[in-house]
């Protein structure tokens, strides 16, 4: 299988990558097409691209280049508490000059994905020709996005039972689609984690979100130096990636060429990039972005510069940039020297993957001997209160009737109806027996006949006793 490594005394890294190609690697590449970089979303990898990959309008005109994050899909690498997303755009740039591409067009998918974009492009300008952006982040996570990260975490490693996996994954399912999901994408989603991330290997999951939580925002003048074509796509109905975002990075852009652009995908609650018919409007987008670029050979020859003498040119460059002079000095061949986590932020992560990483043995797993899921997530046992409806809601909240009823009720405008029953608010109510409500026999006869075989008082009282 096609993989970089990357090694160095502190680190190591065996980077996946696939290609449009025939064989899945870049000796395939067609030198006269242009070249695309594809970054990942969140919590997948890239054998979720079939809907780029696939896409006529994109695999015929552009070589297609997709690499697994380090922590991520077929990707080995070293757990580190250094990880962030500059760590991300080092990995990219030790893969390009090791495979010799071309300055090439990204597509970045997610808001992991976009960090990681941003940052190549600050500090490897000469790789990138253009920028495309989907769902931007926030430059800092939001709080409401922490918490709920934290506790997926906590869920995800501590499920004990097929029911509360499921349940968690239905959760996750929520953070990269949206509230509403295909039945069969859903099942794929929980079907593909169950697989990849159980409990036991939820650790690279844990560092993944780590840096996210713990990023650290692009100041203002670095942004300023990114000069190529930039494409922001941006979903409506994001939450987690709302598209004041997208405005904001948009200004603060000032260089970018021809200014950035911001294209508004109506209904995308998620990630664009897996369901299909978001994923067809983003192509196309892009594919027209692309279409007004100048034209780019395809040629796989070595870069011009060393490789280690470009890396400290962009550890030197980072350093100007955070301010911090011993950044230059750090090892030019490993991706953690570019890291630049605070130290109390190293600490948390440390202290956060240690916590999780001690949950490693003894834990459930949710597929079976085989390897292979249980069951389909919609081919679970449903009526329990447990299982949610399509707004998230208990199945508690449904109604119980039986068809016939439910027809009856239909009709019951057309029958006088009684004060109890235009009622609006229908409760049972419960019962007292008291002297009162006793059921009494009806006699006929005389009313001395009546008087003389009726109960004593006092036995009514002791029977109601």
């Amino acid at each position: 299988m096609p993989y970089v490594d990357l090694h160095c005394a502190d680190d190591y890294a065996s980077i996946f990558y696939t290609t449009n190609t025939p064989h899945g690697n870049v000796g395939g590449f067609d030198p006269r097409k242009p070249s695309i970089i594809i970054l990942h979303p969140l919590f997948l990898d890239s054998t979720w691209l079939h809907l780029q990959f696939g896409d006529p309008r994109l695999t015929s005109n552009y070589n297609l280049i997709a690499f697994d994050m380090r922590v991520a899909g077929k990707s080995v690498a070293r757990l580190s508490a250094h990880h962030d997303s500059w760590v991300d755009a080092a990995d990219l740039a030790f893969c390009h000059q090791a495979l010799h591409l071309p300055p090439c067009h990204i597509l970045a998918l997610d808001g992991i994905s976009v960090n990681c974009a941003l940052r190549f492009a600050v500090l490897f300008p000469e790789m990138c020709l253009s920028l495309t952006l989907c769902n931007v982040p926030a430059p800092t996570e939001l709080k409401w996005v922490v918490t709920a990260y934290d506790e997926l975490m906590h869920n995800w490693c501590s499920a004990e039972d097929l029911e509360a996996y499921e349940h968690v994954a239905k959760e996750a399912v929520t953070f990269v689609v949206g509230p509403q999901c295909e039945a069969d994408l859903q099942d794929d989603l929980i079907a593909y984690w169950e697989i990849t991330m159980p409990p036991q290997k939820i650790a690279p999951v844990v560092e993944t979100l780590c840096v996210l939580m713990h990023r650290q925002p692009v100041p203002p003048q670095a942004l300023a130096t990114i000069t190529q074509p930039v494409l922001l796509i941006q979903g409506q109905m994001n939450e987690t990636c709302p598209k004041i975002n997208a405005e904001k990075l948009a200004a603060e852009l000032t260089n970018a060429q021809g200014g950035a652009v911001i294209y508004s995908v109506k209904g995308g609650a998620g990630n664009l990039s897996i369901v299909p018919g978001h994923a067809s409007i983003m192509n196309k987008v892009f594919a027209t972005f692309l279409s007004r670029q100048p034209h780019q050979r395809s040629e796989l020859v070595p870069p011009e510069t060393d490789k280690i003498e470009r890396m400290k040119t962009a550890l030197a460059a980072l350093a100007e940039i955070i301010g911090d002079s011993s950044i230059a000095s750090r090892d030019p061949t490993s991706s953690l020297s570019f890291s630049c986590l605070p130290h109390d932020a190293c600490r948390r992560q440390t202290e956060i993957l240690n916590k999780y990483r001690d949950r490693k043995t003894g834990t459930f797993t949710p597929v079976g001997p085989d390897g292979r899921p249980v069951r389909r997530y919609s081919d679970r046992k449903a009526g329990h209160w447990f299982h949610g409806e399509k707004d998230g809601l208990s199945i508690a909240g449904n109604t119980f009737l039986p068809p016939e009823k439910k027809n009856y009720d239909r009709d019951r405008s057309e029958k006088p109806s009684s004060s109890q029953e235009s009622a609006p608010d229908q409760r049972l109510r419960r019962g007292t027996v008291t002297a009162s409500t006793v059921q009494k026999q009806v006699i006929k006869g005389s009313m001395a006949k009546v008087v003389s075989t009726a109960p004593a008082a006092g036995h009514l009282h002791r029977l109601v006793a």
